[in-house]
Formats: C-alpha cells, structure tokens, sequence
C-alpha cells in the first residue's frame, strides 16, 4: 500500500514512517525540510496552496494527514491556514486522485470542554476520591463536539469535512482523537496518566484505520490506562485495535 504522510517531519509523521516502514510504501508532504525527516520521497510545499501540494497524491492508495501546527495556543491565522485549509485541501486532493483512504489526525480537543464535567475534571489532576476505574461513563465517539480551543475547532473542522466527503464521494475515513503522545514516550504529568498514547500503540491504531475496513469513524487514540476516560472499545470492535501499553506502569516516576 502506498501512503502519503503531510506533517512528516513532525514527532508523529517520522515516528509512524519509521516504525511502519516495513508495512507500507511511504511518501511525504511536509512544510520545511528538516536533518530528522525519514528518508522518503518528500514534497516541500506550503500545504496551504492547493495547485502545489495537489501533485503528492498521485499514484498514492491512502494518506495519513498529520500535518498541522499542533499548540491548543496557537493563534487563529495560523490555525485557518495551516489546520483548516490545508485539511480541505488534503480531502480535494484524495477525491480529484483517486486516494481510497485519509486517516486524520484530529485531536482529544475537539471534545476537550468534556474535561470540565465531573468526573473528568477531577481525574485530569488525579483526584480519584470515591472513583473506581472502568465504573464512570468515559467520553465515547457518539458525544457532541465540544471544543476548547480555536485549535479544537480546526480539528472538528477536518472530522466534518471528513463525513462530507465520505458521504458525497465515497471516500474512506478514519478520524482518531489522539490524546498524549510525546517526545519521551512516557506520562511526565499526572493528566498524562489518563490521557497517554504510546508511540507503539499510535502506530498499531494507524496501521489497524490502513489495513481493515472503515467507512467513517472516529476513534479515540488513547493507550489501555488506568484511568482514561476516553472509550476505545469502538476501535477494539471495528478495526481490532489492542492497545498494549498502560501510564499506570509510569505512576511512581512523575
């Protein structure tokens, strides 16, 4: 299967290139060159500009859209260019080439004004009094959009262009609300500890959305913690996710 990754460069689009390079066929888009990029074939384009990005995605069967300026802080302009026109642009240029597939990126903050409601808000700073793991209803994939940021709002954007075209031109995706994923690979704050995604478990939820069957979904890409408070039994169910790793295991050392 060959699959474009836009964002390459970033900490998730070489760390996905890197640990499935044996499984598919990698190209990439990204906004600047950098000495860490995988060593794929890479468009450098402003993702923005749809006539010089569009040319990726030929001959390519699916694409996984991580490109993105990432900060929950950072500011409108940036968000509107580079989250939300780059994200249409990434759907028109799947539908006008053929691509079968788009994998978004989108985020735990397009539903993160949840962490405001009991139990949640209280779990985030790892006040469990009266709680038990697995007993309080975790925030699954039929919730309403809730962002918390002009950032979440860019990522429920790209969940909704998603279901458009999936729904007019057929194309397959796979929204997943990725969670904590970081450079040390490990929960270094006590909200990590619910929210933590492994970079192994990252790469095998992306691998399950390239590989099994998907019409539109959206999944949440958390690890198996303790005290998430985000379902993953959706994607346990329809694509075999299994995530391995747990932030418990973590606990003394933050």
């Amino acid at each position: 299967m060959k699959v474009l990754v836009t964002g390459s460069s970033g900490l998730i689009g070489s760390m996905l290139i890197n640990s499935l390079a044996d499984s598919f066929e990698f190209s990439a888009l990204d906004a600047r060159s950098s000495d860490h990029a995988p060593d794929v074939p890479t468009l450098i384009i402003d993702g923005s500009n749809y006539e010089s990005m569009e040319k990726a995605f030929e001959d390519v069967d699916a694409v996984v859209h991580m490109g993105a300026n990432a900060p929950v802080e950072t500011p409108w302009s940036d968000v509107l260019k580079n989250n939300i026109s780059m994200t249409h642009n990434v759907y028109e240029a799947a539908r006008q080439h053929g691509v079968k597939r788009v994998v978004f990126a989108s985020s735990n903050h397009a539903v993160g004004n949840f962490e405001l409601d009991e139990p949640y808000s209280r779990i985030r700073v790892g006040d469990y009094e009266g709680l038990t793991p697995g007993e309080f209803k975790q925030i699954d994939h039929l919730v309403p959009i809730r962002p918390d940021s002009d950032y979440g709002v860019s990522k429920a954007f790209g969940e909704a262009t998603g279901r458009y075209y999936h729904e007019h031109f057929g194309l397959e995706v796979a929204c997943l609300r990725i969670g904590t994923a970081n450079a040390p690979n490990k929960p270094v704050g006590v909200r990590m500890l619910a929210t933590w995604l492994s970079h192994r478990d990252l790469a095998h939820l992306v691998s399950q959305c390239l590989t099994q069957p998907v019409g539109f979904e959206i999944f949440y890409g958390v690890s198996d913690n303790t005290w998430r408070f985000w379902n993953t039994d959706h994607a346990k169910k329809t694509i075999g996710y299994a995530p391995q790793d747990n932030a418990e295991n973590y606990r003394d050392s933050i």
